[in-house]
Formats: structure tokens, C-alpha cells, sequence
């Protein structure tokens, strides 16, 4: 079960993830012990985090290894809000490119654009990764920072 903390109730956690068009940035653990960091499209299911990408990434080998994760989804612009935590990944075959493209159209509007239809290209393996999000700790400095 999810353990919520900060700022925002789990129901305000979830409308930000649901409205939220930024990458999750993910930190994982290298074999070797070291500390790596990838930016990722995500959506926001049934309570998770799910990502795309190649099968033969760095990152699908690393959470192959450790599939325990931290990661942050936080705004760019003033005020700065967003959630960080740490979680549990799945790996698994996405071949028929499903939760790619739901992100395809979620970040890009559809799928006519060139950079959509390399990604969908049937010559590239493509996985997806379910974070179960463990800790979740959420800020918003709308109010101090809007003045």
C-alpha cells in the first residue's frame, strides 16, 4: 500500500499524475552499485507509474537487476510542485507497442509525427515499466511563490 505524505491528499497525488504532461525521472541502481538516472514519458494507472522504452536500454537491464526505483515528477516552471518517492518496478514485453502508444498520444497528440512513427516502428522491442509506487512525498510552493 502506498504511504502518501506532504503537501497533497493520495486523491490530489492522482490528479496531478492524471493532468501531468512532464517526464518521471527514475533513479536506479547499476550493477555495480552506482546510481544512474533516466527521464521518462510515464501515465498514471490503477495506483502506478508506467513507462516505455527499448528493450535493450540501459535501464531495462539495470531493473532487471534492482527493480527498486526512486523517482520525481515535478514541474519546471514557478510555482514548482510535484510528488517524489520510491517504488517497485515491472518489467514487461509491451510487442504490440500498447502503453508506447498511449504515451505517444499523450505527449505528442497522435502519432503523425515523425518522431511518433520512429518510436512505433515495428523494428524497434519496446517494454513497459510499472513502478507500484511505495513512498510518495508531495510539495506545491503555489502559495509562497505566486506572491
Amino acid at each position: 500500500m502506498t504511504e502518501y505524505r506532504g503537501s497533497w491528499t493520495a486523491e490530489e497525488v492522482e490528479d496531478f499524475l492524471e493532468e501531468a504532461k512532464i517526464p518521471v525521472r527514475l533513479a536506479t541502481t547499476r550493477p555495480d552499485g552506482s546510481m544512474w538516472i533516466v527521464t521518462l514519458w510515464f501515465r498514471y494507472r490503477d495506483g502506478s507509474l508506467e513507462c516505455a522504452t527499448q528493450e535493450n536500454s540501459a535501464v531495462v537491464r539495470f531493473l532487471r537487476n534492482d527493480p527498486e526505483v526512486a523517482f520525481e515528477v515535478s514541474t519546471n516552471q514557478i510555482p514548482y510542485r510535484g510528488i517524489r518517492g520510491t517504488g517497485v518496478t515491472t518489467v514487461s514485453t509491451d510487442s504490440d507497442k500498447r502503453v508506447l502508444r498511449d504515451l505517444v498520444d499523450r505527449y505528442l497528440g497522435d502519432t503523425d509525427s515523425s518522431l511518433a512513427k520512429w518510436l512505433l516502428s515495428e523494428d524497434r522491442s519496446e517494454v513497459s515499466i510499472r513502478i507500484d509506487m511505495q513512498d510518495v512525498y508531495s510539495w506545491d510552493y503555489s502559495d509562497r511563490m505566486n506572491q
